[in-house]
């Protein structure tokens, strides 16, 4: 009697035990950033592990396609650990399109992460193009620098999933056949490039955000403005609603050479002149 009800006891501590752990597995809970990440690269560099312990390989371009630059090593990256500046300090390039092929096995959801820095051109509208993720353009009219600055680490999100065969991202769907081609189209403005990249499944919310922006400070709530109106228009004055406001400019701020005022410099030259012109002329008659 005592032996069966030692198994009744052991049985249901078992069924509590399982029923606790299948919420966590549901969600998959257990496992780590790193163990959702399926595929990572560090582009134009060798091997490395951040500090979240994701494992970026080799590149597997190298000698085959574009060209490797370290060019980024003699710049610090802001935004980014010291143990990670690496990750954006290389990168690769190539005068044409070029891009990467990715295995993914299993349905689900996926993010595709793109690590960016420029650390050659200094102003914008020097280095444009697009992103493409099997066919569809994911990020348009990428310009590091007018997003960041630069030698400042810059990070774009793709969110992307897979079922039944379907590959749908950004409200597009189309026939995916187990390989995940992330494209970087050549555009008018210079060549394509990308630091590192990953993919990784689950959402948004569980990438790892960058250090916030040092030179570029957006407050979380955005205010309404009031301008002066144009003549006719009622009340004198209108609102501007925030998603409306001219967009903020990135990069190194220039102070305006022409924005002090020099004038008070001048008034005592000029008063020098007027005194030594009038006594030069009296030494000359003497």
């Amino acid at each position: 009697m005592q032996r069966v009800t030692a198994q009744l006891v052991a049985g249901l501590v078992a069924a509590v035990l399982s029923l606790l752990a299948e919420p966590c597995g549901a969600d998959g809970g257990g496992l780590s950033l790193a163990d959702r990440v399926i595929w990572a690269v560090n582009s134009g560099g060798e091997s490395h592990v951040d500090v979240h312990g994701i494992h970026f390989k080799k590149d597997p371009l190298e000698g085959k396609l574009g060209k490797a630059s370290d060019y980024g090593l003699r710049l610090p990256i802001l935004r980014s650990s010291p143990e990670d500046q690496i990750l954006y300090q290389t990168e690769r390039y190539n005068e044409d399109t070029f891009g990467y092929e990715i295995p993914i096995r299993d349905e689900g959801d996926y993010i595709l992460v793109m690590k960016y820095a420029e650390v050659y051109f200094a102003q914008s509208q020097q280095k444009v193009f697009d992103v493409r993720l099997n066919g569809h353009v994911v990020v348009k009219d990428l310009d590091i620098f007018e997003r960041v600055g630069h030698s400042t680490a810059h990070d774009e999100i793709v969110p992307f999933s897979i079922r039944r065969g379907k590959l749908s991202v950004q409200g597009e769907v189309s026939t995916f056949n187990g390989k995940l081609t992330a494209e970087f189209v050549k555009g008018y403005y210079d060549n394509p490039k990308v630091c590192a990249l990953y993919v990784m499944k689950g959402t948004s919310d569980d990438v790892p955000k960058l250090q916030p922006h040092p030179g570029l400070e957006k407050p979380e709530e955005e205010e309404e403005e009031e301008e002066e109106s144009e003549p006719g228009e009622e009340g004198g004055k209108k609102k501007i609603p925030g998603g409306s406001k001219p967009r903020v400019q990135s990069g190194p701020r220039t102070p305006n050479p022409y924005a002090a005022d020099n004038s008070s410099l001048m008034f005592p030259i000029l008063v020098a002149f007027g005194v030594f012109i009038p006594t030069l002329f009296c030494l000359c008659r003497l």
